[in-house]
């Protein structure tokens, strides 16, 4: 492989399409099949640039394990993961926020009510912070569900219009953190690759301001 290159990992999805336009926006010369791909590995030879497309959650493993020196991450993931990298920039893009949810006009349980969730970390250190003890229920998918069956009284999730919420009879009782897609370095590959970095960095806040 080229070292020259400048290793990225991108989200697959909506932020993937979102961050490409911003990429191009900033003067990046993307090839429209890029957008279309089916490959997981995309090299931009005329920019120096690698793509790693990954599932969301996986982004920040690649960049704190060096195999992306730069990558495309939600606030979520990163507040959830805690993983040893720079965050470089708020890139702006895929806008929403963690919230509390459940059905209207339920009281939590006085004794270890229970909360589902695809965030244990980021539920369980929420509710510490309210002082109150809770059971946390780790779900990867329809997370909607768990107060409607009797699973969990709370869920803590990922709010962007609320119109699922609404759909499935929830309310929401408290927001935790406003979520959008940060730039993310690996700090090895930061020092390493500063200029480079700095480049894209600089080139990007343009645009976003």
């Amino acid at each position: 492989m080229n070292n020259s290159f400048l290793t990225i990992a991108m989200p697959k999805g909506r932020i993937f399409e979102e961050a490409a336009e911003l990429l191009r926006s900033a003067g990046f010369r993307l090839p429209p099949e890029f957008d279309d791909s089916r490959k997981l590995i995309l090299e931009v030879e005329e920019e120096n640039l690698r793509f790693i497309l990954a599932k969301p959650t996986d982004v920040v493993t690649y960049v704190e394990h060096g195999v992306a020196d730069i990558g495309i991450a939600g606030k979520d993931v990163m507040l959830e993961e805690e993983r040893d990298v720079y965050e470089l920039l708020d890139l702006k893009i895929s806008a929403c926020y963690l919230a509390v949810a459940g059905l209207p006009g339920t009281k939590m349980s006085d004794i270890a009510p229970k909360i589902a969730s695809k965030y244990p970390n980021v539920a369980s250190s929420y509710f510490r912070e309210q002082g109150e003890q809770v059971e946390i229920i780790k779900l990867n998918g329809s997370i909607e569900l768990a107060p409607l069956i009797g699973l969990a009284e709370r869920i803590v999730d990922i709010v962007s219009t609320g119109r699922t919420l609404k759909e499935n009879g929830l309310v929401e009782y408290a927001k935790i953190a406003n979520v959008t897609s940060r730039l993310v370095a690996n700090p090895v590959s930061y020092r390493i690759k500063e200029t480079r970095i700095t480049e894209i960095v600089e080139r990007l806040a343009e645009i976003i301001e």
